[in-house]
């Protein structure tokens, strides 16, 4: 027992085993918290050796692969803008059962104000909902996988996030209405 006691101890107070080069899901190592041998970085690193991208068999190996890369989630992270833009527009095209409802409000100087609100409604079993629902779908899912590549903490792919993201948002949102309450007291 006492064999079985300094073999675990050894082992437990060991470190584990490090790399000379930056290892981002090299598979070497082999120790504890591993996600199937690969080590996990939890600090940002420019580099393009054995990075897993997203999948196990996607690994990006060398400078043209890591722009490639960067590329492809430049544009989906500025399509994923799109597609937030998209739904707000076909929301608004989709909206029925449009009511407007009058409440009084007493004026400043003792006259009766009438403040009107737009209510606007949307059936739940229309094709327009089942198409918002699947956009939904689409773009929770964008998003983690966007999520997912900021978390390799690999620079340049963060860059292309940040930079796809807004590009994007350049892209697709300037025609995004402004709507300016004129009665709304806290601006």
């Amino acid at each position: 027992m006492n064999h079985h006691m300094n073999h675990h101890m050894n082992h437990s107070t060991m470190a584990p085993p490090t790399s000379s080069e930056h290892d981002h899901g090299s598979g070497g190592g082999g120790g504890e918290g591993n996600h199937g041998g690969h080590m996990m970085m939890m600090t940002f690193y420019f580099g393009y050796n054995n990075v897993e991208l997203l999948f196990t068999g996607l690994v990006i190996n060398s400078p043209g692969e890591m722009v490639g890369a960067c590329i492809g989630v430049f544009l989906l992270a500025a399509l994923y803008e799109g597609l937030k833009i998209g739904r707000e527009v076909l929301l608004r095209r989709s909206q029925v059962n449009v009511r407007y409802n009058s409440m009084p409000l007493p004026g400043a100087d003792g006259t009766v104000l009438m403040e009107t609100h737009k209510t606007v409604g949307q059936r739940m079993l229309s094709p327009a909902h089942f198409l918002q629902t699947l956009l939904h779908i689409i773009q929770v899912v964008v998003s983690y996988f966007l999520m997912l590549v900021f978390m390799t903490y690999n620079g340049y792919l963060c860059i292309a996030v940040a930079a796809g993201a807004g590009m994007g948002y350049f892209l697709f949102s300037w025609r995004k209405a402004v709507v300016v309450d004129i009665t709304e007291h806290c601006h």
